[in-house]
């Protein structure tokens, strides 16, 4: 890419690389006979939802904010789930959205009357069944989690309707998995179908939540191809997956300028950009961003810290080494920014939120959104 004309800091979306991630997803949706949502809460980046809608069957919602925008700009199937609803979200969600999906038997009971006909029901379920380590701000199957309805819980549930799913339940929603393969889906399908054996065959839809990194190189797709058809054989029913990564995985680049070189032990380069605005998965998960043309602390000859404008001390991206020195004015490009980075960005210290830009598959450059000084003042008071 041709950076040196870019403003900084600026997110850039590449058109090319989307339009790679949804042929396979497309792919998998022809030949399964499956249905692929984005869940925007990883990507939101509505300028591409026109694009995206060519490929996929629509979007899915974690809240009543996301589900207008996947209403207003994708117009095609539009899903929400969130562990708990307000009334008056749930008065323009059921207007909305074609399939709500309730996270308790007290959020159903509360609100179930409200839906109207072309509002499917469905219930999110906790298979108690945990197929990650060392992520459990993830782990929706930790213990004491509050995602989804336990087998307990459920058994009781169904006690209190006559043994049965209430006849307003068109589907069962379950979402287990963080950056995973399609071993870990299969491992908590089987846990599915033996705790909630009997519902199975009730419903109408099952939808397999997020999490599948499908778009990944190593993924086993055929592995979720068999699965995905074996489901929709053995119990007649439409079956959705929601991936929000998958989308978007390696299709964003950040680029950010530096502003200094400071010297303490470790040289330390200060950024315009910033892991707690800019990439928060940066600090919370921890993750570690690929940044063009740098390798792993003392690989290289020139190792930098990388940290940012900001106040907070911990405001550091990470150690990275360089063939070169870097100097002030230099800019850097980190891979993979599309996905958890415009939509969890803030503006601590008054830092600018970065422009929005699209790179075309003609190698031009659209400026989508440039924030200013207003979008700044205007979330305040």
């Amino acid at each position: 890419m041709d950076i040196s004309g870019l403003p900084t800091p600026c997110y850039v979306v590449d058109e090319d690389k989307l339009i790679h991630n949804l042929t396979i997803l497309k792919e998998i949706e022809e030949t399964t006979g499956a249905k692929i949502l984005l869940a925007q809460k990883a990507f939101s980046f509505f300028h591409s939802y026109p694009l995206i809608a060519n490929y996929i069957s629509g979007t899915t919602a974690s809240g009543l904010y996301e589900a207008r925008l996947g209403r207003e700009e994708m117009k095609k199937e539009n899903h929400v789930y969130a562990p708990a609803y307000k009334y008056s979200d749930m008065e323009e969600l059921v207007r909305i959205c074609d399939h709500i999906i309730f996270n308790s038997e007290m959020q159903y009971e509360q609100y179930h009357n409200m839906c109207k006909d072309n509002t499917s029901i469905g219930l999110r379920i906790n298979p108690e069944c945990s197929t990650q380590e060392g992520h459990e701000i993830y782990d929706p199957c930790s213990p004491g989690s509050r995602l989804g309805i336990t087998p307990a819980n459920f058994e009781k549930f169904l006690e209190k309707h006559d043994g049965r799913l209430p006849n307003d339940v068109d589907g069962l929603h379950f979402h287990t998995l963080c950056e995973q393969n399609s071993d870990a889906l299969e491992i908590t399908w089987k846990a599915v179908e033996e705790k909630f054996a009997t519902s199975l065959s009730q419903i109408k839809w099952l939808n397999m939540g997020g999490g599948h990194h499908i778009t990944r190189p190593d993924y086993d797709r055929e592995l979720l191809k068999n699965l995905v058809v074996n489901i929709k054989q053995k119990y007649d029913i439409d079956v959705y997956l929601e991936p929000g990564e998958a989308i978007a995985l390696n299709a964003g680049y950040f680029v950010t300028e530096v502003l200094d070189v400071v010297h303490n032990d470790i040289d330390v380069l200060i950024l315009d950009g910033s892991a707690a605005c800019h990439m928060p998965d940066v600090l919370e998960m921890p993750y570690r961003p690929p940044l063009q043309g740098a390798g792993l602390p003392n690989e290289k000859k020139h190792t930098y810290r990388l940290a940012s404008a900001t106040c907070l001390a911990g405001d550091v991206i990470g150690d990275y080494s360089f063939d070169h020195e870097v100097s002030v004015g230099d800019r850097l490009v980190f891979d993979d920014m599309a996905i958890y980075s415009m939509v969890k960005n803030n503006t601590f210290n008054g830092t600018p939120l970065p422009c929005l830009i699209y790179l075309k598959q003609n190698g031009e450059y659209e400026m989508v959104r440039k924030f200013g000084y207003e979008d700044f003042k205007n979330r305040l008071s």
